[in-house]
């Protein structure tokens, strides 16, 4: 054998030996319906930039931001089938599979977002992650945008000035309910739409966080923002059960690190962001409405007491969250 043949066999030698040690790269996909400016977009990078560096590179996530895999219905049913490995689900989203994930919406519950970030430790949140498994989910954390207000074409000042307004909307029982008692018409929409919706009048409002304002610009076609403060609005961290139960326990302790990393880094940059983004909206035209909050704060009082009346569960993460 020539010195040029040894050469190219030791170097496929090792090359298959490096292969059979560390195995092919992987690419998993992950999925929300938030834009690449969002919290929820940075805490999904976070947690790939970090996978990457603990498998050397062994596994890998691919992003993909505004719903590009799908409907949060269509990337969980990919999910329960192994085609999607991780999602950040909206609580309104999950709440359709897990009722009890509906009290995270529970009106005026939350003083802001860093009250809503401490909930994530009480016993009815975490239990409420477990339930997940019932649906081919696994929870693993939770991430968090800004709190919910209401950014209309004309100034909403009262609940009673929401009356046959048509208002963007999550397809979520307890949003239903609660736009409905403020005499609002809910319409569920995907966030691409609404813009171009608001333009042409096919709605009035949107129910939006300020992460989300700022990143779509909804404030150019409807510049009147009130603060109404009313709900939190988290994102769920999963995975596919069906994945999950595939990787060996040293693997998943290492995933469930990682999302505790970016989860804790995530709440921050949510704190902090919902300060920004009302000067980045303010800034670029939005215009704060002078409202009376407690006409909002009676009817969503009603709402709570609907709810917690009738899932215990619910009821139990009410009255920890209240207790922090």
């Amino acid at each position: 054998m020539t010195t040029r043949k040894l050469l190219t066999h030791t170097l496929l030698a090792a090359s298959l030996s490096v292969l059979a040690s560390t195995g092919w790269a992987q690419t998993l996909k992950l999925g929300h319906v938030t834009p690449p400016s969002h919290v929820w977009h940075q805490v999904a990078q976070d947690m790939g930039e970090k996978l990457s560096a603990a498998t050397g590179g062994k596994m890998k996530i691919a992003v993909s931001p505004l719903s590009k895999l799908g409907t949060e219905a269509q990337m969980i049913n990919l999910m329960q089938s192994g085609a999607q490995h991780f999602g950040i689900m909206t609580v309104g989203a999950v709440s359709n599979r897990e009722e009890s994930f509906q009290a995270w919406f529970l009106p005026y519950t939350f003083k802001d977002v860093a009250h809503a970030t401490k909930a994530v430790k009480t016993p009815a949140a975490q239990e409420m992650l477990k339930r997940l498994e019932a649906h081919g989910m696994v929870g693993l954390g939770y991430t968090f945008a800004g709190m919910r207000h209401v950014l209309a074409v004309q100034p909403i000042a009262n609940a009673k000035d929401l009356v046959n307004k048509k208002i963007r909307s999550f397809p979520s029982p307890i949003y239903n309910d609660w736009w409905r008692a403020n005499g609002a018409a809910p319409t569920a929409m995907p966030l691409p739409e609404v813009a171009p919706s608001l333009t042409t009048k096919l709605l009035d409002a949107v129910d939006v966080d300020l992460d989300a304002l700022v990143g779509m610009k909804f404030h150019q076609q409807a510049p009147y923002l009130t603060m109404t403060n009313h709900s939190a609005f988290p994102g769920v961290i999963v995975v596919s059960k069906k994945w999950w139960e595939a990787r060996s326990q040293e693997e998943r302790d290492m995933i469930s690190q990682i999302v505790a990393e970016a989860e804790q880094k995530g709440y921050e940059t949510a704190i902090k962001a919902d300060q920004d983004n009302l000067a980045t909206a303010t800034a670029d035209g939005a215009k704060v409405v002078d409202a009376d909050l407690q006409s909002f704060q009676a009817v969503g009082a009603q709402v709570r007491e609907q709810y917690t009346g009738k899932n215990p569960l619910i009821a139990d993460f009410y009255q920890q969250a209240q207790g922090l």
